[in-house]
């Protein structure tokens, strides 16, 4: 097969500026890049598909739209407008995000069923050893801890951290130390080496 079909990995320099670049460009033509709000926005579709009432039209809303659940509500009936409405730049853009995932994933020169690939890191496996199942469920849970933190923070690590701090936001500096200050301890403690 062809060579030039796979994907080349890029350094972290290029990578850094590539990513940097991308969200200057998304804050001064769209708005800034943040998607834990997007798992919101799915809950919200979904228990609307079983539930009528949970978004309706509203006149003296500001969006157009309103909601009984008070976070659906905010901000003048925004995100029930994008309950209503989720074809939308932050929906689309986190679908696109998924496809590019896989899309990339496809490009890459290793099998995904190559045995190697498939090998929790190094780090992991001294650790806690070999098992796939749990590595994956450790990284599952992870997920899940830091999705319900972003949405507490009111923004995620795109939100926050990459377009609050580009942005010189206060709450882009606190979530960034906020993280730091809570993931480091954490690291050190689940990688600590019993002697």
């Amino acid at each position: 097969m062809n060579k030039f079909i796979f994907q080349r990995q890029w350094n972290w320099v290029v990578s850094g500026i590539a990513i940097g670049f991308i969200f200057l460009m998304a804050v001064f033509l769209v708005k800034p890049i943040g998607v834990s709000t997007q798992f919101v926005i799915l809950d919200g579709i979904v228990w609307d598909a079983v539930d009528d009432d949970v978004v309706v039209k509203d006149e003296k809303a500001k969006k157009g739209y309103s909601s009984p659940n008070a976070y659906l509500n905010k901000s003048g009936g925004k995100y029930a407008k994008n309950v209503a409405k989720p074809v939308n730049y932050s929906f689309i853009f986190v679908v696109a995000m998924l496809a590019g995932g896989l899309f990339a994933s496809l490009l890459q020169k290793a099998s995904p069923t190559d045995k190697k690939s498939l090998k929790p890191p190094q780090v992991w496996r001294d650790k806690y050893g070999h098992s796939l199942s749990k590595h994956f469920f450790a990284s599952f849970l992870g997920g899940v801890l830091v999705l319900f933190g972003a949405r507490l923070a009111g923004g995620c690590t795109s939100g926050h951290m990459i377009s609050g701090m580009m942005q010189t936001s206060i709450s882009g500096y606190l979530f960034a130390a906020g993280a730091f200050i809570i993931a480091v301890p954490v690291a050190i403690i689940m990688y600590r080496v019993r002697s």
